[in-house]
């Protein structure tokens, strides 16, 4: 098992953080649409509806925090990602 986690997971699994990392992402910008079509009251449909009513605090306020979630994640992903390859914890 340990050889199995060492030599086979270990590097194998720092695509899978990538890729999920990047899923995560585009999730959180496919809410607008998948909150609209299905009718889902949601972050996404509160956005769409007040684009609808010009109320540009709400849409700021929901992009600010959209965005401040994406780069959560990204940093997240970052520290994960070192803490997997010991060989992005050397200074370059």
């Amino acid at each position: 098992r340990f050889i199995l986690f060492r030599h086979a997971l270990r590097p194998s699994s720092l695509t899978l953080i990538t890729v999920v990392g990047l899923n995560v992402g585009a999730l959180i910008g496919g809410t607008v649409v998948i909150e609209t079509l299905f009718a889902i009251p949601g972050l996404g449909k509160r956005l769409l509806d007040a684009v609808f009513q010009r109320d540009f605090l709400m849409i700021q306020g929901i992009t600010v925090f959209v965005a401040v979630v994406y780069v959560t994640i990204n940093t997240l992903v970052d520290i994960i990602y070192m803490l997997v390859d010991p060989r992005i914890r050397k200074k370059a």
